[in-house]
């Protein structure tokens, strides 16, 4: 189980984020750098207790459109290895000292238990609350148990999103770019065998919700 601590860390995640989003060719705002609020998310607890592993919604409210970001993050207590290039930056923690973050996508831990989760084996858990199940992510899956012996994630960056090859010869696609669904709870989107949803706060107090990822045979 994670322990969250409620403490300082310099610079923040969303001061890490400002500096990063721009780079990806997913973002969608302008030549500015984007002012960017947490909307919500969901975490993930690390079997081992080494790696958090944070699934945060930050949205820019820069352009008109105020266009929300999903991005998977982990925390180390210690670079990973071969991973420089997923590298937001360090912050200093008020508890745990230094800790390197991380775009989770090209992080094996955080990808191993998103698919535990879709699976069905893992739990997903509250963002800022210890030991608290967060009962508004959806998810579903209908395919084969998912086997992840020498799995190493190699995730693709597109202007749709991110995707990686996963076991059995499926595609896991990470929705960087938010798009509501109408649907309560989001279903699993048209020809996926499984998905993970859930909603979050917009600045404008609406609470919109959208898929997070879906997977599909390749």
């Amino acid at each position: 189980m994670a322990v969250i601590h409620h403490t300082t860390l310099k610079p923040t995640k969303l001061e890490l984020l400002t500096d990063w989003l721009p780079s990806r060719p997913w973002y969608r705002g302008g030549p500015g750098v984007p002012v960017l609020t947490k909307s919500g998310g969901f975490r993930l607890d690390d079997p081992k207790g080494e790696v958090g592993i944070e699934f945060m919604v930050a949205t820019d409210t820069s352009t008109p459109e105020h266009t929300a970001y999903l991005v998977p993050l982990t925390y180390r207590a210690a670079p990973l290895d071969g991973a420089e290039h997923a590298l937001l930056g360090t912050m200093e923690h008020g508890v745990l000292g230094r800790r390197w973050a991380y775009d989770g996508c090209h992080d094996p831990v955080l990808v191993a238990e998103l698919l535990s989760l879709i699976e069905g084996r893992s739990q997903a858990q509250a963002q800022s609350i210890d030991d608290t199940p967060d009962h508004e992510v959806v998810r579903s899956y209908t395919g084969a148990p998912l086997t992840l012996d020498g799995f190493t994630p190699e995730p693709v960056d597109d202007e749709r999103g991110t995707r990686l090859a996963a076991p059995h010869g499926t595609v896991l696609q990470v929705h960087r770019v938010l798009r509501h669904v109408p649907e309560r709870p989001p279903r699993c989107p048209e020809g996926a065998i499984g998905h993970v949803a859930r909603g979050w706060q917009a600045p404008d107090g609406s609470r919109p919700a959208a898929s997070f990822m879906t997977l599909r045979s390749a």
